[in-house]
């Protein structure tokens, strides 16, 4: 009698059937076929607009990591910037289904929602610096405001209010001139920008489609939070990458705006638990995320220099106030005025209790690790930066 070897996905396990056994087998693929679609009918869907930003790279992180099949919203002139995050991410983009798209594009919102039916939709896309806000503030306007309108408006017309959960990216600019220290979930709002203007919009519209059409649509007010993956031109990976770059010899003096400022920094990694916890919960609200600890421009540069073995002394006031090398006396932190803000927001500083309370969420990394690590990653890169100018040099 003929016997057939079969190898069972189950480590170690090795089993002989006879042809009177085949009926048998049929019965078993199919089974197995059927299991395995219902597994892959099972995952969680999430989509990320701003998946080529600090957060989105993390949070698609996380998501693959809860077994979700994510996709990813990218402008073309985004991928450069979602590449660099690729060699830096366990090869991230391999694992995200990637599509084009642009919040300023209706028909497109739509078209990408009708075609992709997410379960979850994270909106963490933006123009996001404030100081560009001030010199573009119509494009702002246009993003940050009505893209979100955009999102949901598309949900609504789909059909798909009782499907599809909505989480939307606000921010603590929105308190801006704060109204009272710390700032909780019923602070009012006070935005000194048109990025925190348009933020304000988002937040209400998302609260009212919530109310009005009975949608999963909440608000993540996050406190500041960085990370090696920040952009550039944010003042904590300014600071972090010209201490490391003053530290190689590749830059002599970094140049600041309102040193006294003061904000709750984070960690980004930490701060996205945070989001996809509030699209876990049964209904929809608005939280607070940030730990409750705030710190002036001036500790976060003192600290950044100081990982590297550098002490920092002040001398003079105002505009001509700077900072020293205290071993050389060398100048190496100047004030530039064209780096203050038109209407300046001097202090932030967050209360989580009702997160803590409700999502069972806390930061869990301290602004001096957060500081660490972030000059830990800026100084490989510096490194990678001045060999490879040695080498351009030699040839």
């Amino acid at each position: 009698m003929k016997r057939i070897l079969i190898f069972c996905s189950t480590p170690s396990r090795i089993f002989w059937f006879s042809l009177k056994n085949l009926s048998f087998l049929a019965c078993l693929s199919c089974i197995l076929f059927i299991a395995t679609s219902a597994d892959l009918s099972l995952k969680k869907k999430a989509l990320i607009f701003g998946i080529t930003g600090q957060d989105g790279s993390y949070l698609a992180d996380f998501l693959l990591d809860k077994n979700y099949e994510v996709h990813g919203v990218e402008r073309p002139l985004s991928i450069q910037r979602f590449n660099q995050f690729d060699q830096e991410r366990k090869n991230l983009s391999s694992h995200v289904i990637m599509h084009f798209g642009n919040l300023l594009d209706a028909l497109n919102v739509v078209d990408l929602i009708k075609k992709i039916q997410p379960d979850e939709i994270y909106n963490l896309a933006a123009q996001s610096h404030v100081q560009v806000s001030f010199e573009c503030p119509e494009y702002t306007s246009n993003v940050d405001g009505l893209g979100p309108l955009r999102i949901l408006e598309a949900i609504r017309l789909l059909g798909l209010e009782k499907k599809i959960k909505f989480y939307q990216a606000s921010s603590s600019e929105l308190f801006g001139k704060v109204q009272e220290v710390p700032q909780t979930e019923n602070t009012p709002f006070y935005p000194r920008s048109p990025y925190a203007v348009a933020k304000l919009y988002a937040y209400w519209i998302t609260k009212n489609y919530r109310e009005a059409y009975g949608m999963f649509a909440c608000n993540g007010i996050l406190f500041n939070h960085e990370s090696p993956m920040r952009g550039e031109s944010f003042v904590t990976r300014k600071i972090t990458l010209a201490a490391c770059r003053y530290k190689l010899g590749l830059q002599k003096v970094l140049y600041l705006g309102n040193l006294d400022a003061k904000r709750d920094w984070g960690y980004a990694k930490d701060y996205v638990e945070a989001m996809w916890l509030m699209m876990q919960q049964p209904t929809s609200d608005d939280y607070v995320i940030a730990t409750g600890k705030n710190h002036s421009v001036r500790e976060f540069v003192e600290l950044a220099f100081k990982e590297l073995d550098v002490e920092i002394e002040w001398r003079g006031q105002n505009e001509s106030e700077c900072g020293m090398d205290r071993n050389s006396g060398q100048v190496i932190v100047a004030i530039d005025p064209k780096y203050y803000r038109p209407a300046e927001v001097d202090l932030l500083l967050g209360n989580a209790e009702k997160a803590q309370k409700i999502l069972k969420w806390n930061s869990k990394t301290s602004f001096q690790d957060l500081l660490k690590i972030m000059v830990a990653s800026d100084l490989q890169k510096v490194l990678k930066e001045k060999y490879s100018n040695l080498k351009l040099e030699d040839k």
